[in-house]
């Protein structure tokens, strides 16, 4: 049912989708200027040049402002870890929550924290889900302060609890379902070693790795090409988007099956958080 609702899927043309799948087919990473790539990395791979510390700062102002209807701040927001604990959270989520009865991400508990303990209208925030020039997110700006009290610690995917094993299978579905006008799915460019899209590696998800784990690892991130500080849920909507997919509903549990199975496949690795990209 979760898969029906979350991807809607149409007939997909296959012989479109194989032709442009031939962009993702591996190459070497010295083409197209791979070398030149690595140095400018390098360049901006500095924390104290990087502006995601922005959001942090903004977002430990938001997660201690009292705020809602309740006109109480969101210290006492469990994540996992107890009430208030943040450190190592970001790093065993999603997982499932006995107080909601469900497998959250990050996101989706900040909301049902947000409605629950503050008593907040969260239109405001959803409808500034993903920040822009002059716009300020509120989940961008928590997430990544958050995330960064987990960053340097190693990070999983729990299955403990019948739900997360649910949600594992439903995102292992997801991941590689095909559909859409392209008869695209996520293992199209996500299920080989040593693949590339112009100059961006892909992650072979299909198997545990060092790839898969440092990919899983370096998000939120901040993405010099949008000027903005992107969430996971930002590059899931976004890789929707480029496969000719209908939007993903932000926070469905869709979204989070996905994430739980990714960062169970990524298992291991350990977050550098936030990061900066491209």
């Amino acid at each position: 049912m979760i898969i029906r609702q979350f991807l809607r899927l149409s007939a997909g043309a296959a012989l479109a989708g194989w032709a442009v799948a031939a962009a993702c087919s591996a190459v070497s990473a010295q083409e197209g200027g791979g070398e030149s790539l690595e140095q400018y990395r390098e360049m901006i791979n500095d924390p104290m040049a990087n502006p995601a510390f922005l959001n942090v700062d903004r977002g430990e102002a938001l997660w201690a402002e009292a705020r809602g209807a309740k006109n109480v701040s969101l210290e006492s927001c469990d994540l996992g870890k107890g009430p208030g604990v943040l450190e190592g959270a970001y790093a065993a989520l999603p997982r499932y929550f006995e107080d909601a009865k469900r497998v959250m991400d990050l996101e989706q508990r900040l909301l049902w924290c947000m409605d629950k303990i503050q008593g907040l209208d969260t239109a405001d925030v959803l409808k500034r889900k993903f920040g822009a020039p002059g716009v300020n997110s509120d989940m961008e700006d928590l997430v990544a302060f958050i995330a960064n009290k987990s960053s340097g610690m190693k990070y999983t995917g729990p299955l403990s609890h019948p739900e997360e094993m649910k949600a594992y299978a439903v995102g292992k579905e997801l991941f590689f379902r095909r559909g859409s006008l392209l008869d695209f799915s996520c293992a199209t460019c996500h299920s080989r070693d040593g693949a590339r899209i112009r100059l961006q590696e892909l992650p072979n998800f299909t198997k545990p790795g060092p790839d898969a784990q440092a990919s899983i690892g370096s998000w939120p991130t901040y993405r010099v090409s949008q000027s903005q500080t992107r969430t996971m849920q930002n590059r899931l909507y976004d890789c929707y988007r480029q496969m000719r997919m209908p939007p993903p509903e932000y926070g469905s549990d869709g979204l989070t099956a996905l994430m739980l199975y990714l960062t169970k496949q990524a298992e291991g690795g350990t977050l550098n958080v936030p990061s900066i990209k491209r």
